[in-house]
Order: C-alpha cells, then structure tokens, then sequence
C-alpha cells in the first residue's frame, strides 16, 4: 500500500527543531523496543491478512482469563495470551472479540504468540497514513517523558519536542504526562514509521484565529467577560477569548486601589467594559469601574468649596494625607493645612490611617479628579488675633526655641513664635551670630516692633526696650576732636577696632595709626593694648564713630613741647611741632584740602 499526502510541512519549523529522523528513529526504538517500533507493520503491509502466517491480523474472542493474561482465541489449534496491560483500561470480558497480531504460530512451549497492542498500532498508522497529512491536528494521550520531549499515543506512539509542548516552555514537561494533548502534525517519514507533532504551532494557529475573529467581533464600549489571567503591579491581564487585555490599576475602582489584588484574583471571571482598541498593536484597554457612573460627575454639588466634611484617614505620605469622603471620592490635606500654629514634620504627628477627620473643601479640580482638603481651616486661625493682642510696642517673655545665623526664634505663646533679628538685640554692641547672646531654653524679654498678619510673622526687638544712645547719649559723650582711651578688640587688614566702653567700638583705620605708611597693623598695636585715640567723626545714621592714634599723639607731643618751652621760660608756640606744609591742621578738623581720616566713609 502506497499512501500519497498532500504536503503541509513547516519547513522552517522542522529546520528550527534540528530533528534528526535517524536519531529520532533511536529514540522511538529505545522507548518502545524494536518490534514495537516497527509495529509489525511492514509484514503486514505485503502480506496477504486473511492468510494463516506469522505477521498477519486475526480476529479473535476473548474466552477467560490466566492470572494476568487475557486467553484470546483465534481459530488456531491452541489459545494465545495476552497481558492485561495492552488492554490499557479498558474493562475487559469473555466473550468480546479482539483483533490481534499473530506473531507466532508456535512459540518455545508449542503455544502461538499474539498481540492487541501491535495490531493496535497497525491499525494506527494505517488510518493515520489513509487520513492523515503533515499539518492536520491529531489528539493522544501522552504516554512518557523521554530524552528531548514527550511520547504521545495517538493511535500509533508520536514524539512531542519539548520546545513544542507549550507557547513558552515549561519549567518541567513531565507534567503533561497522563493528560490528552491536541496537537498539529509537523512531519511524517514513512520510511522510519515516525511522526513528529507540536502542540505549540497548533496554540498558535489557533490563538491567531480566536484573536482575529474577536477584533473583527468588538468595539470600544461593549461590555465582555473573560478570566483574570496574570496579575501585576500595574494591572491585570485579563483572557477575553482569543486576546489578552490589561485592566490598569487606575481603572479599577474610583476609590483608591494600592494592589490589583485587592479587586480582582488569578481564575476570576470578571465583567470588564472596553475602554481602548489599538488595532494595529492588537492591545486592548479595560475598565471595571468605567461600568459604574463616576462619583465625581456631581462632586461640585455634593461638596461645594467651603463645605465642611468628615471623612477617614486612608493613607498618609511625607507630604500630607488622603482621606476618603466616600466611596471613590479621595481628597489631599496638604502638611501645611494641618495646622495653624504646629510645625508638622510628617502627618503622622497629627492623624492617623483610619482616623476620622473633620476637613473643609479648599479647591476641586474635576478634570484631574482631585480635591484639596484642609483641617486648619475647621479651627479659628489664632494669628487673625495676634495683631490685636500683640501691637507693636507690648512688651513680651518668651523661651528661645530655635537660633539661626540672622536671628533667634522666641515664642510668644503655643504656636506663635516671633523673631528677633540680630540687628535688633543691642544699640551698640556688633552681634555676628544669636548664639553669642543666647542659647535654646533662655527666658529674653523683647518687645512687639510690627506684626504682619498676612504672612503670620511677628518682628521682635531687644534694644528697643531701652532709648536709643545714639540719639543724644553717645553724641554728647564723644564729640569730635576729644582724646579718649580705648582697648583694642579685633585687628583686620584695612585697620583696628577700638572697644571705648562696654558695647561701644570705634574704628581706628590703617592711615590713622602712625605717620608712617603702615602695611599690617599688628606691627604697632595688639589686641587688648589700652590706647589714648582722638575722636574724629561720631556718625550717628551709621552708628560709627572714627578714631585716630596718630593724632592723639600729636597732640602729647604738642603739650610735651608746652610744658618744655614754658619750664624754659621760652613761647611754646615757636617750638611746637607744626604740621606740614599744606597738610591737615587741628587733628584733621580743619577746612584744608588734603584728604585725612577724618574724611573717609566707614
């Protein structure tokens, strides 16, 4: 018998598989033995079957049973026997009738030999080859796991690759062992009486078919069922019958959803409405709470700007809390509309998840799905009294709860802190840093200087407690032209400074310190050295007084002169030092033109 096929082989798929028939004729031959292999096929096909010869089918009945083996009887002068097992499961009694292969007509013990299991598989791949061609799906039992794939019993023993068991390939084929498997037929050689088959080209086809019949049958809108059938941090995929979709986590629910767990399970069954079609990407966009209407269609009305609200505190995060007012209605309080007075590191000083909360609406942005919240607002702001219980001038005590680089923090009461600017902690005294004066924890009496609501600041002063000495105090106390005694304090590149009295410092510049040209003025004076200088300039807008060494000295030096001449008898006038010619006269006061110290702008 000649069988004629109309070829279907996936050629590229068969060069991909690198089969090897000769090989794949061992493995076959290793699994199943020699003869079972051949299945006695090639006998039987040239020889005649009605004849009485080794080889050939009969017909026979089944007449008892001898331990495990089936008594067959086929017209022969003696019974043949037959394992149970090559009945698979199939319930076997006297009297039913069997085609078997006679493979013997008188063994060792005189008896014939015969098998229903090789007739089986004559039979197999004589419908196989009559009905049968490469690209037809067939259906089997998968009988073993064996070297590069799986055995499968579709009439005759067929060899499944394991790259062609499933579209990705399982962790262990072995699995699939016991189970019924459809199946294309990839290749058939005649010759070795092997076939090779692939499950996976058959999910393919199939899958490609589902899938183009489905977006052929759907439209943006329609409402379809399917199975859940992976599920990530982003969403679901959900099987809808020949095409995954994804149900993204943001279409869930209108109300907030941490986990895609939390709505749907891998196996569920779940209605989904059809938000999105990209038919070129074949990528499909669901929606589960698209089926219901939206809460916030009339969130306008139900929560006008201004309502107050209760709602519960569902999540909180460095930057404030959500609080859900119903379901599928979440709103932000900010951190910085917990409260008036508090400064809030993270939210969770203030609320709790699951704590119910009284809030009032601030701000609905409808397009966005959000609604601004806020606490605060459920409370009187105490800063709308800060101004008429602190006007400017009330005197106040408060601790020191924070110092920075320009100022010190001072509460006035719980919740209400005011700052005192270095600049405003003493009349006279340079303050380059709080920390001089004070430290956190100390009691400072300040006064009220101004009070800005708007921007809920209160400005604070010390030195405002007393009058101002260089109003009228300083100015009177030293006046230009006056000899006084000062220590030096702090020595810089472009002169000295001169403490007068405590509090007070004066400037000695670098050109006032001797009649020579002096590059560094450590060179005539050190810290802490008591001087006698002449008062140059009292600037009291600027709060500076100018000084001069030089002058002073020649000032002794004239007195000197003085008290010589006038011990000698002689006018002191023609014997005192005089200036220079053109230079500065009476201590640099004079109108001259020449530019003294008393001349520079501090």
């Amino acid at each position: 018998m000649h069988w004629n096929s109309f070829s279907m082989v996936d050629y590229n798929l068969i060069e991909d598989l690198k089969l090897d028939f000769g090989d794949m004729d061992s493995l076959m031959r290793d699994s199943l033995g020699d003869h079972d292999a051949e299945g006695g096929m090639e006998q039987f096909l040239t020889d005649d079957l009605a004849g009485l010869t080794a080889g050939s089918l009969r017909k026979g009945r089944v007449v008892g049973f001898a331990g495990n083996n089936v008594v067959v009887e086929v017209g022969l002068k003696s019974e043949g026997l037959i394992d149970r097992n090559e009945f698979d499961d199939t319930d076997v009694a006297v009297g039913d009738e069997v085609e078997v292969l006679l493979e013997t007509l008188e063994d060792e013990t005189g008896g014939i030999r015969v098998s229903k299991r090789k007739a089986d598989r004559i039979r197999g791949w004589e419908t196989i080859l009559l009905h049968k061609k490469e690209g037809d799906v067939v259906e089997g039992k998968c009988l073993r796991k064996i070297k590069g794939g799986l055995l499968v019993d579709i009439g005759v023993p067929v060899f499944l690759p394991a790259s062609q068991v499933d579209v990705r390939r399982p962790q262990d084929i072995g699995e699939f062992v016991g189970r019924t498997l459809r199946a294309t037929i990839l290749k058939i050689d005649e010759e070795r009486r092997n076939i090779v088959i692939s499950r996976r080209k058959l999910i393919e086809e199939e899958r490609e078919s589902a899938k183009k019949r489905f977006l052929d049958g759907v439209k943006e809108g329609d409402l379809i069922r399917g199975f859940v059938t992976n599920i990530a941090e982003f969403g679901a995929f959900v099987d809808l019958g020949g095409l995954d979709g994804l149900l993204h986590i943001t279409d869930m629910s209108w109300g907030r959803v941490n986990h895609p767990s939390e709505i749907v399970r891998i196996g569920d069954e779940i209605e989904v409405k059809i938000l999105n079609i990209d038919r070129e990407r074949e990528k499909i966009a669901l929606g589960l709470k698209q089926k219901e209407t939206s809460p916030w269609e009339q969130i306008e009305k139900t929560y006008p700007v201004g309502c107050r609200a209760k709602g519960a505190v569902v999540s909180l995060m460095s930057y404030g809390a959500f609080v859900r007012l119903e379901e599928g209605i979440e709103g932000l309080v900010h951190i910085s509309e917990m409260s008036w007075t508090r400064r809030i590191n993270h939210p969770s000083e203030i609320v709790a998840v699951a704590q119910e909360v009284d809030v009032v609406v601030l701000d609905i942005n409808k397009e966005k799905l959000e609604i601004s919240l806020g606490m605060k607002q459920t409370e009187i702001n105490p800063w709308d009294l800060v101004a008429e219980k602190y006007p400017p001038g009330t005197v106040i005590e408060g601790k020191v709860r924070n110092l920075a680089n320009y100022g010190a923090f001072i509460e006035i009461e719980p919740g209400i802190d005011g700052l005192l600017h270095v600049g405003d902690i003493s009349w006279t005294k340079k303050v380059g840093h709080p920390n001089e004066l004070y430290k956190k924890g100390d009691v400072v009496k300040c006064v009220v200087i101004d009070v800005d609501q708007e921007r809920q600041r209160v400005g604070l002063g010390v030195k405002q407690i007393q009058e101002d000495p260089w109003s009228e105090a300083i100015p009177s106390a030293y006046r230009p032209g006056m000899i006084v005694k000062g220590t030096i304090t702090k020595i810089t590149n472009f002169g000295v400074f001169v403490e007068l009295e405590d509090g007070l410092e004066g400037l000695l510049h670098i050109s006032e310190l001797s009649d020579q040209k002096i590059e560094n003025p450590q060179d005539v004076v050190k810290v802490g050295q008591e001087v006698d200088v002449k008062i140059l300039r009292v600037d009291t807008d600027d709060r500076k007084i100018g000084l001069s060494l030089k002058r002073a000295q020649w000032g002794a030096a004239v007195e000197e002169n003085k008290a010589q001449q006038q011990a000698q008898g002689e006018p002191g006038e023609k014997k005192a030092r005089q200036p220079r010619e053109g230079g500065p006269a009476r201590g640099g006061l004079d109108d001259h033109g020449a530019m003294g110290s008393d001349r520079f702008e501090f």
